[in-house]
């Protein structure tokens, strides 16, 4: 049986921007014992920035374009509501608002 390799191509609209989450690196408590993903609270809010929309329209019908770039690292508000499947390896995707990145990391 061949494994086919498709690959979902997404482009945000209006002023959205599609992150993909970062792994948290692995914790280790004082004496050394690593601490797994589930004995966190909650996941890292710390991703890069996969595509971008063009930006969004004001209410005079001006094109405000984005700030933001791909490949950008960022902070963001991630929640429940704006995680979406692209069905690739089993990483975490968001697709948020440009006003839900927090801060960009250089």
């Amino acid at each position: 049986m061949a494994k086919e390799a498709a690959k979902i191509s997404v482009q945000p609209l209006g002023d959205r921007v599609l992150v993909k989450r970062e792994d948290k690196p692995e914790k280790k408590s004082v004496s050394g014992i690593i601490l797994p993903d589930t004995a966190e609270k909650d996941k890292s809010k710390r991703g890069s920035i996969i595509a971008v929309g063009p930006g969004r329209i004001n209410d005079e019908g001006t094109l405000i374009p984005t700030t933001l770039k791909t490949g950008t690292k960022v902070y963001f508000n991630a929640g429940w509501d704006n995680e979406v499947d692209l069905g690739e390896d089993n990483e975490e995707y968001f697709l948020v608002r440009e006003s839900d990145i927090l801060a960009i990391i250089k």
